[in-house]
């Protein structure tokens, strides 16, 4: 089932991949959280899933920034990235989700957030994407990779029959135009959100999804550039599926590899570039789920890969973009607390069947960060 790179030619892409050469900022909040899961490990006597999480506190994470209230959080993780920067010597790439456009979530509800209408149109542009851009403003020496509002643009494309997410669409094009216009800074990579290949990788979704992009970008203005497109943020389909679920029989986009590649063209005829990073800090194993629609705290799952990959000459990197351990919502694994929320016996679980590249580290040892002393 999986394809050999020279299967597909290489896009041309002149501008260099953001992440080569560097290391994803690793969220100092999510890796004291992980505190709790390697305590759990330690009272078990189970010390290689407890040096697990020892690696796993050294890996980065995006972190999401879903209220205006929240905006600290950017202040927090650009000083994090320069300590390790500078002290640490490394080239730092932060890892940001801009996560509040208007009447989010508009089909589902679990992770609804703060603004409604056309007032919460004018806040997100004057309370929330301006803050963002003058921050991103003053941290001209970091890199950054952010992803652009997640889910918006699958509901643009198969919920527009609900009456809700049929009048958010207008005021949402408009919102995601105005950050993709105000974010436009040499030392920022956009990543629009186009949800996974369960969702819009079917047939006659995929052009549909690369219009509604163009159109989008379009709405920001002529010169407005972005890097490419991510896929699969909270979901749990693999990179390269070692199973073929049953569930995917019709679909070209039966894993994240297939939908990078499947969607490419269509990115293409829309004059838009054609890279992609890909969540995988989720994978559920074989046999997990029945149909796609299970998409609460599905289980089994384990952590998935990070970095650079060659098994896909549109993909700038696998990443972790939801923060593993942070519940969907109250479904799905029993005992799942509120969106958002820490869920421990959860990420127990991940650790347990991470992915072959998450090895256990050397030591039991709290791993050194310059914002971390030991």
């Amino acid at each position: 089932m999986r394809r050999d790179v020279d299967d597909c030619p290489a896009p041309g892409q002149p501008d260099p991949n953001p992440f080569e050469g560097r290391r994803l900022t690793v969220s100092h909040g999510y890796a004291a959280q992980l505190e709790q899961t390697y305590d759990s490990f330690i009272a078990a006597n189970d010390t290689i899933n407890a040096r697990k999480v020892r690696t796993a506190q050294t890996l980065g994470t995006f972190v999401w920034v879903p209220t205006i209230s929240g905006l600290g959080a950017l202040d927090a993780t650009i000083s994090a990235a320069r300590a390790e920067q500078i002290q640490g010597g490394v080239d730092q790439v932060v890892g940001l989700v801009l996560y509040n456009v208007p009447d989010r979530d508009c089909s589902a509800g679990e992770s609804a957030g703060e603004l409604s209408g056309t007032d919460g149109l004018r806040r997100y542009k004057d309370e929330y994407v301006d803050a963002w851009a003058d921050r991103l403003r003053r941290a001209s020496d970091l890199t950054f990779a952010i992803v652009i509002e997640p889910d918006a643009i699958g509901n643009m494309v198969t919920n527009q029959a609900l009456p809700f997410c049929a009048e958010a669409k207008p005021i949402q094009e408009e919102a995601m135009a105005y950050a993709l216009k105000k974010l436009q800074f040499d030392n920022v990579n956009l990543y629009i959100d186009i949800s996974h290949g369960g969702w819009l990788g079917w047939a006659d979704n995929l052009p549909l999804t690369a219009q509604q992009a163009g159109t989008i970008v379009r709405m920001a203005g002529n010169d407005t550039k972005i890097r490419g497109f991510v896929t699969n943020v909270s979901n749990y389909n693999p990179f390269q599926a070692e199973v073929r679920e049953d569930y995917t029989e019709w679909n070209p986009s039966w894993d994240e590899d297939n939908y990078a590649r499947s969607l490419a063209p269509f990115l293409e005829q829309e004059g838009l570039p054609s890279r992609f990073i890909i969540d995988q800090s989720r994978v559920h194993l074989p046999g997990a789920r029945e149909e796609w629609g299970e998409w609460c705290n599905v289980y089994p799952a384990g952590l998935g890969q990070q970095g650079l990959t060659d098994a896909n000459p549109y993909v700038d990197s696998l990443v972790w973009v939801k923060p593993p351990g942070e519940s969907d919502g109250q479904c799905g694994f029993p005992g799942a607390p509120r969106a958002g929320a820490w869920h421990n016996d959860y990420m127990i679980m991940l650790v347990e069947n991470a992915h072959e590249s998450i090895v256990p580290a050397a030591s039991l040892d709290r791993p050194r960060q310059p914002w971390w002393p030991n």
